[in-house]
C-alpha cells in the first residue's frame, strides 16, 4: 500500500484547502486541478524555464505554473505569472519584460472564476 503523503508547511496547506474551497464556492474545476497538483511530492512538482513559457505564451497572456519558474532563457513579450515559487533573477526577468509575477493566493482573489488562465507543467 502506497504510503499517504501529508505536507508539514501550514502555508502550502492552508493554500490547497483554499483552493478546493474557491472550486466548490465558485463551482470551477481549475482550483481543484491546481490543487491537486501543488499537493503531488515535492520532486514531482512542476519546475518550468522562462525559455519554455516564452515558447508556449502569447503576449498579455496569463500563465498557471503549480510548482517553481526558473530563470532558464529569456521572455520576450509580457506575460502575467502565476505560480507558487519564483527564482530570483527569474522575477527579475518577467518584470523586465513588462510581465507580472502573481502568488496562487492572490490569483485567486483577483479572478475567483479562473478566467483566461493557461496551466504549464
Amino acid at each position: 500500500m502506497a504510503k499517504k503523503i501529508t505536507k508539514t508547511d501550514p502555508n502550502l496547506v492552508d493554500l490547497i484547502k483554499n483552493l478546493k474551497k474557491k472550486s466548490n464556492n465558485e463551482e470551477v474545476a481549475i482550483w481543484k486541478d491546481v490543487a491537486k497538483r501543488i499537493q503531488r511530492a515535492t520532486r514531482r512538482r512542476a519546475e518550468v524555464n522562462l525559455s519554455r513559457i516564452n515558447r508556449i505564451s502569447n503576449p498579455g497572456e496569463t500563465v498557471l505554473i503549480p510548482g517553481k519558474v526558473l530563470a532558464g532563457g529569456d521572455l520576450e513579450h509580457n506575460v502575467n505569472v502565476v505560480a507558487l515559487n519564483f527564482s530570483k533573477i527569474a522575477q527579475e526577468k518577467i518584470e523586465k519584460s513588462g510581465g507580472e509575477c502573481i502568488s496562487i493566493s492572490n490569483i485567486l482573489e483577483i479572478n475567483p472564476k479562473g478566467t483566461n488562465i493557461r496551466i504549464l507543467e
